[in-house]
C-alpha cells in the first residue's frame, strides 16, 4: 500500500522508521524541515518536496504533526487545494488536538470525498523507537480497518474506541493520568530527598513494590539520573493539560488535581524548560521550595539514613 508519513519530530521519526522498515509499505515521507527526512531517505523511503506531491503519490496519508495549525496547512483545508489532497484518501490523524477540531475535520474530509481516522498514539519516544505504542483508532469502520494493520509496526496495541472524536477523548483521559503519575513521582522524590533519605533507595523501594509501572521505571531512572534528554517534551504536556482542561470545563467536568500540575508545568516552561523532559517539572517543584531556586541539586547530593536492603 502506498503510504504517506508527515510530522517527523520526536515521536514521528521512530515511527516512521518502524513503518519504512515493515514489508508490503512502500513510504512517501515530508517535514517542513527538509534535514529531518534524510534518515527516512537512507533508510529507503521517498522524500516528496511538498504536500501536495505526497498527496499524490499515496492513498493512506499518516499526520504526526504539533497542532491544529499545521495539519491545515498541509491539508491546505480552506483552500482549493483541499479537496485535491484528501479526495479518495484516508487521512489519519495521529496527533493531538482538541476533540471539536477533529469533529470538525472529519466533516470537511468526508465532505471532500476521503475518510478520516483519528489514530492518537498513548507513549514516548522510547516506545516509540520499540514500536511499542499504544494506538486509539476511532472513524467509520471500513477506514479504521484499512489502517489498523498500517500500525503495526509502531503499535504494540490498538483498541477502537467507536466514531470521532472518542479517540482523542481516550488519548486525554490517558494523559489525565499521565501526568498526574509523573508529576507525583517528581514531587515524591523531591520529598524524599529534602527529607535527607537516599534518592535512589527511595527509587528502589518504589520499583520493589506494587505501585511501580513501566512509567515510573522510566521516569525514575531519569530524575535519579538528573536526566531531562526530552522523552515527553514540557510544552507538549502543557498542551495536552491546556486540552484536557479545557474538554473538562466544557463537560462540567472537575479536574483538581489537573489544574495543579497545569499551574506547575506552566511554571517549567517559563523557567526555561519547556524542550527538556517532562521529569523536568522537579525545576518548578524545587523553584517553590526554595523561593527562586531552579536548579536541583546534583546526583550524589542527598544526606544518607543509613538505611539498607534485606
Amino acid at each position: 500500500m502506498d503510504v504517506g508519513f508527515m510530522g517527523l519530530g520526536v515521536m514521528g521519526t521512530p515511527m516512521a522508521l518502524n513503518l519504512v522498515s515493515s514489508s508490503g509499505t512502500s513510504l512517501t515521507v515530508w517535514n517542513r524541515t527538509a534535514s529531518s527526512t534524510e534518515p527516512l531517505r537512507a533508510a529507503g523511503a521517498a522524500v516528496a518536496a511538498t504536500p501536495a506531491e505526497l498527496f499524490a503519490r499515496t492513498r493512506v496519508v499518516i499526520l504526526m504533526l504539533a497542532d491544529e495549525t499545521a495539519l491545515d496547512s498541509v491539508l491546505g483545508r480552506g483552500t482549493p487545494a483541499f479537496g485535491a489532497n484528501v479526495a479518495q484518501h484516508v487521512i489519519v490523524h495521529m496527533g493531538t488536538t482538541s476533540p471539536e477540531y477533529s469533529r470538525g475535520l472529519e466533516a470537511d474530509v468526508r465532505a471532500a470525498g476521503g475518510s478520516y481516522v483519528e489514530a492518537p498514539v498513548s507513549g514516548s519516544r522510547k516506545p516509540a523507537e520499540a514500536g511499542a505504542l499504544v494506538a486509539m483508532l476511532a472513524g467509520e469502520q471500513e477506514a479504521v480497518e484499512v489502517v489498523r494493520p498500517l500500525l503495526g509496526p509502531m503499535c504494540g496495541e490498538t483498541f477502537g474506541c467507536g466514531p470521532v472524536p472518542n479517540a482523542l477523548l481516550m488519548k486525554l483521559s490517558v494523559n489525565l493520568y499521565l501526568i498526574t503519575l509523573v508529576t507525583g513521582l517528581t514531587e515524591a522524590f523531591h520529598f524524599a530527598g529534602r527529607m535527607g533519605l537516599d534518592e535512589r533507595q527511595f527509587l528502589d523501594v518504589l520499583a520493589a513494590g506494587p505501585m511501580a509501572s513501566g512509567v515510573s521505571r522510566m521516569k525514575a531512572a531519569k530524575l535519579a539520573a538528573r536526566d531531562f534528554d526530552v522523552q515527553a517534551a514540557v510544552s507538549d504536556v502543557l498542551k495536552n493539560n491546556q486540552l484536557i482542561a479545557e474538554a473538562a470545563g466544557k463537560s462540567g467536568v472537575a479536574s483538581p488535581l489537573l489544574n495543579v500540575c497545569h499551574a506547575l508545568f506552566d511554571e517549567t516552561v517559563s523557567l526555561g524548560h519547556g524542550q527538556s523532559d517532562m521529569v523536568s517539572v522537579l525545576h518548578a517543584i524545587v523553584a517553590r521550595t526554595d523561593g527562586g531556586e531552579t536548579e536541583p541539586a546534583p546526583p550524589g547530593a542527598e544526606l544518607s539514613t543509613g538505611c539498607t536492603r534485606g
